[in-house]
């Protein structure tokens, strides 16, 4: 939603493409961690469909039926694979495609850990190196296509794996403290879209770099990764992603150059605005929902196990 130098030098591009990076890397980290830790399949199915889609749907029906969507282009987004071909993201909905990856890893990593508990974990790793292969196989430097970009998210599953290593969580403490800010300008490279193979290390770079902070004492850039400014940004940040296209759509991004940007800086309040209700107003009632229900299944198949269940507060 801002320029970022000028156009030919393609900086909107890499800063996306970095985000979105870091962003996977997170996800497949945490998704990972949680199985790890318990491998109850539908506790971790359901608290991930009351996280996702009570907002997601709310946003897709709203799109799709003022654009007079066809058939194809609803189930293809409620069931989020529009983002495979032929491709159903012409709605306002364009950053939906990165949702969809996101779902479709769930209901894989589900299925994974359903049929082999624990250890089909171990196959991340291999999965993740297969897509990177592919890539270069296929010269898809970036993809909006899963089978294209979901090393990134893998990747992540695989710092997951390593840090639930001791050997690994120590070593990664004694790292240099200016090892991050050396990666940065790496990641930054292969995020560039005129930097052609040096892509195909994108998801790599990001592990490392995500990997080089998650074991750092609190020291400056700890204390800001951590602060409240951060801190509120993250709990929002769903909602900022669903929401924020609404707000510059129609008459708020219509006008010449000027005016379109003096009107988007209303976008950027609205989207806050509109992300903060929906965080703490909206959808925190199915998040709270998706753990009851959670807590209970895992209590029942504790009870079946012969162990004493755990009931967390919601």
């Amino acid at each position: 939603m801002l320029p970022l130098g000028p156009k030919v030098l393609q900086f909107n591009a890499m800063i996306a493409t970095m985000g979105m990076s870091l962003f996977f890397i997170l996800s497949g980290f945490l998704i990972v961690s949680m199985l790890i830790r318990k491998d109850n399949v539908p506790s971790f199915l359901i608290r991930r469909v009351c996280r996702i889609v009570p907002l997601a749907w709310a946003f897709l029906i709203v799109v799709l039926f003022f654009n007079n969507a066809n058939w194809y282009a609803w189930k293809a987004n409620l069931l989020f694979y529009a983002n495979l071909p032929p491709f159903y993201l012409d709605y306002i909905n364009g950053h939906f495609w990165s949702l969809c990856i996101e779902m479709q890893f769930y209901a894989a990593i589900a299925l994974v850990v359903g049929l082999t508990g624990r250890r089909g974990l171990g196959l991340i790793p291999i999965a993740c190196l297969g897509v990177t292969m592919a890539r270069i196989t296929y010269g898809e430097t970036i993809s909006i296509v899963t089978w294209f970009r979901i090393d990134e998210i893998l990747a992540g599953g695989s710092l997951a794996l390593a840090f639930a290593l001791p050997g690994i969580a120590k070593a990664a403490a004694k790292l240099p403290t200016l090892t991050p800010f050396l990666l940065v300008p790496l990641l930054l490279m292969s995020c560039h879209p005129a930097l052609g193979a040096m892509n195909y290390a994108r998801p790599y770079f990001a592990a490392l770099l995500i990997g080089s902070t998650i074991p750092r004492a609190r020291d400056a850039l700890q204390r800001l990764l951590c602060g409240p400014i951060l801190a509120y940004i993250a709990q929002i940040s769903f909602a900022l992603y669903v929401i924020h296209p609404l707000t510059d759509s129609g008459w708020m991004g219509a006008g010449d150059v000027t005016v379109r940007y003096i009107k988007r800086i209303g976008s950027f309040i609205l989207s806050f605005l509109f992300a903060h209700f929906s965080t703490f107003y909206y959808e925190s009632y199915w998040i709270g929902f998706g753990h009851r229900l959670a807590a209970r299944i895992e209590a029942k198949s504790a009870l079946k196990r012969g162990e004493m269940p755990v009931i967390e507060n919601s």
